[in-house]
């Protein structure tokens, strides 16, 4: 079954961001737009360059409304130590969720049960909690912040439009489709 459209399920976790710890539910994530962010574990190898290039592109989401929230089976404790000796990942000023249990993993269907890591799952979430992206890469393959920020617009976009559909390749300001019968075998 797929999770498109689908409700965010209810979870608590520890967080870290800006120094400090705090609990975070899915009640966090709704009334603005989210970008929730899987990787497999701190201190590896494609992990930091996906979490270093999101921060680089963090005040571009921002600037949509849209906060994210990094998410692996890590403790928070294991992110503020990652946070404090990685100068890739001292650029992080977004939270990043610990999910030890494997809860909020579960949750988005994305927890690698033989080895308790999640995969490289992406989910854009509308400001109401429901899913409108999915993106799930394998593990060797990372993922690209300013494709996601494309991703997002468009998103935005149809959810502003309810009328229109974005194109192959769309991006912000360009043309889009008014799905009708004088389109069907036109395009």
């Amino acid at each position: 079954m797929s999770l498109i459209n689908t409700e965010i399920k209810p979870f608590k976790a520890q967080a870290f961001k800006n120094g400090k710890f705090f609990e975070v539910s899915e009640a966090d994530l709704k009334g603005k737009w989210s970008v929730v962010f899987f990787y497999p574990a701190d201190f590896t190898f494609v992990c930091p360059t996906e979490l270093e290039d999101l921060a680089e592109n963090y005040a571009e989401f921002q600037k949509l409304g849209a906060e994210i929230y990094s998410v692996s089976t890590d403790t928070h404790f294991a992110h503020k130590a990652w946070h404090d000796t990685s100068e890739a990942i001292k650029k992080i000023q977004y939270t990043m969720i610990g999910d030890p249990t494997g809860l909020v993993s579960r949750n988005f269907e994305v927890m690698i049960e033989e080895v308790g890591l999640a995969d490289r799952g992406t989910f854009v979430i509308d400001p109401d909690g429901k899913i409108q992206i999915i993106e799930i890469n394998a593990g060797g393959i990372g993922r690209d912040a300013s494709e996601l920020l494309r991703k997002v617009k468009a998103a935005q976009y149809v959810a502003a439009h309810p009328n229109e559909v974005c194109p192959a390749k769309w991006k912000e300001g360009e043309k889009t489709l008014a799905p009708s019968l004088d389109l069907v075998g036109k395009i």
